[in-house]
């Protein structure tokens, strides 16, 4: 019998975030505090590439025939900054937080003893030994490893779940699932993610486990948007929020590489205008 409903793709993902985060989590700690940072810096330019290939999305055929040729771009700017300042008066990156700090409270975990302050208490400790640990801890100053547990926790969720839930793939793949035409999208972004949790959970902990709630209810309903739409959003609409999303992509990328702490959870509401925007641009014309 074949096993093929819609959300399958979904159940798939969710399961390879769990699996990815419980693998980061168990072998995170054998990870010293630089070999972290540098996973995390990969994760970062990886998701800017990731971003701007998304973006390129502005240069879709189908996006500039509906809505000519320079519109994509405003479409894009538009959108992400209504959208930004309406999340920002609505505080959605504050709530979110909050709500991960009451998670955080109800499953709070012990955390595991720095091993390198053990090891500089032995007497017997060489000299060398002693100035490589003081190494460790200046190169380990500003990691996110070194974060306070509630603030591991939430940037870990939020971090993980804007990454899982805002791409390209989550979009057109839960909505592809809705559709019925297959789960091949929602299987590569799931191979995906399971590696990105697995690299995130040795820096985060056991935040990025949660993001595969987030990554259930978000791509659940997406899926469900799928099948109750059927083909109500035009190939141009996909491509609006494919870029849109890329650029915010970005910004998780820049957070992730500590160049700057965009509020990218504020923008979400963009991946609404812009379909929106592009239905006013096509009518416009």
């Amino acid at each position: 019998m074949s096993v093929d409903f819609p959300g399958l793709g979904t159940v798939i993902n969710v399961i390879a975030v769990i699996i990815g985060a419980l693998a980061g989590m168990a072998i995170g700690q054998r990870f010293p505090e630089r070999t972290k940072g540098v996973v995390t810096d990969v994760l970062g330019l990886v998701t800017i590439t990731m971003a701007g290939l998304s973006a390129a999305a502005v240069t879709d055929s189908a996006f500039r025939a509906a809505t000519g040729s320079g519109a994509p771009v405003l479409i894009v700017l538009g959108s992400l900054l209504l959208g930004g300042i309406a999340g920002s008066l609505l505080r959605i990156e504050a709530r979110l937080g909050s709500l991960a700090t009451l998670v955080h409270d109800r499953f709070r975990r012990a955390e595991p003893r720095d091993r390198r302050a053990t090891h500089r208490s032995l007497p017997h400790a060489s000299t060398l030994d002693r100035s490589i640990a003081e190494v460790d801890d200046a190169e380990a100053a500003h990691s996110p490893t070194r974060l306070p547990a509630r603030e591991r926790f939430i940037e870990g969720w939020l971090s993980a779940t804007l990454l899982f839930c805002v791409g390209p793939l989550t979009i057109l793949g839960s909505i592809n699932d809705g559709l019925g035409r297959g789960i091949d999208q929602l299987v590569l972004k799931s191979v995906l993610d399971g590696f990105a949790a697995m690299a995130f959970a040795s820096t985060f902990g056991i935040g990025v486990l949660f993001s595969a709630v987030s990554v259930a209810v978000v791509q659940g309903l997406l899926t469900v948007l799928g099948v109750v739409l059927g083909e109500f959003l035009p190939e141009a609409h996909i491509a609006a929020l494919t870029a849109t999303g890329g650029v915010m992509l970005a910004g998780i990328g820049l957070r992730l590489l500590r160049v700057r702490d965009i509020p990218v959870a504020d923008m979400l509401p963009a991946l609404l205008v812009a379909p929106l925007l592009t239905t006013v641009v096509v009518a416009l014309r």
